[in-house]
């Protein structure tokens, strides 16, 4: 029997300015709260926030609540939906106190984090917080050591790694997790000759994006990457964080235009995203579902207002139950 399809949501956090409507920062994290919390009522598997520290398209002086301590604050005012990252950058955090960061938050929410971690790529934050930033193909093996160092420390009573660019020695990390045999592990990227690979071996679901077209190239590749390091296929749930805007109605849609955060035209914008009336929303889900679409963990285009969240709530999310 296939897996049940998983449908996660962002609260608002800021990093695409969606926050700068709302004048006060204590009334912002207020929303952040509100919307997580109301994504927990209407049904919604799981919530999420970024990684990041200054806002895109360029650093704006915009509020953004930082990934971790937000992750903190919501289990404790949520109790059944889970808690994701999309993704956490890898070289953000030491390993070993990371380790002791996703542990810690698991044990507080009851066991309901789903670890996201990624090579990252934001060199403008980088630099602005003093973090290396360092070619690509040392970005990723510092992932693939992340990725190594805190599961040895969720599971050993002592950790010892010594990676190519990462190590711990005799790493302690209590209390362990509550989840058995571990939180789940996403990691975010397509990149086909690297990222994919690491996600073939270490990952429990992937995350990345395109049009149909190029889903499907992508799927593809994991399928080999699968192949080469001898990894089941159908073990690692494939997602998608597309963009979601929904409407009642065709001519409410078309009216409102492109809401791409990114600027991307309008066509081209809902031919690669979730965009139109429920009906519309659900048969475009059931084309990547044939493709291997496992979940979504969906950007609402209309944060921090609620439309979006609750009308997928009503009209859709019940169809893909």
């Amino acid at each position: 029997m296939a897996a049940p399809f998983h449908v996660g949501v962002f609260t608002p956090q800021g990093w695409k300015t969606e926050l700068r409507s709302i004048p006060d920062p204590q009334d912002q994290w207020r929303r952040v709260v509100d919307t997580a919390v109301l994504a927990e009522e209407l049904g919604y598997d799981s919530v999420w926030v970024y990684d990041h520290v200054h806002n895109v398209p360029v650093p704006s002086n915009e509020s953004i609540f930082e990934c971790w301590t937000t992750m903190a604050a919501l289990s404790q005012v949520t109790s059944r939906i889970r808690l994701g990252q999309m993704v956490g950058c890898a070289g953000y955090r030491n390993p070993g106190l990371l380790a002791k960061i996703t542990s810690n938050i698991d044990v507080m929410s009851g066991g309901r984090l789903e670890w996201g971690i990624g090579g990252g790529w934001y060199e403008h934050e980088y630099h602005a917080y003093g973090y290396p930033f360092p070619a690509a193909k040392e970005r990723l093996g510092i992932l693939r050591d992340t990725v190594e160092i805190v599961t040895r420390m969720w599971r050993d009573a002592e950790a010892t790694y010594e990676g190519a660019y990462l190590s711990v020695a005799g790493a302690q990390c209590d209390p362990k997790p509550l989840q058995d045999p571990r939180p789940p592990i996403w990691i975010g990227g397509g990149g086909e000759q690297v990222t994919l690979r690491i996600v073939a071996r270490l990952a429990d679901c992937s995350n990345f994006g395109g049009k149909p077209d190029e889903w499907t190239h992508k799927r593809d590749v994991l399928r080999e990457h699968c192949a080469a390091v001898g990894r089941d296929y159908d073990e690692i749930t494939k997602t998608w964080s597309p963009e979601l805007f929904v409407r009642e109605t065709e001519a409410e849609i078309v009216e409102a235009g492109s809401q791409s955060f990114w600027g991307e035209p309008f066509d081209s914008w809902r031919a690669g995203n979730l965009v139109g009336t429920p009906e519309q929303v659900l048969e475009r889900i059931d084309e990547y579902r044939r493709l291997d679409l496992g979940g979504i963990v969906a950007w609402c285009s209309d944060l921090p207002e609620h439309e979006t969240l609750r009308l997928f709530a009503e009209k859709v999310l019940p169809e893909l139950r």
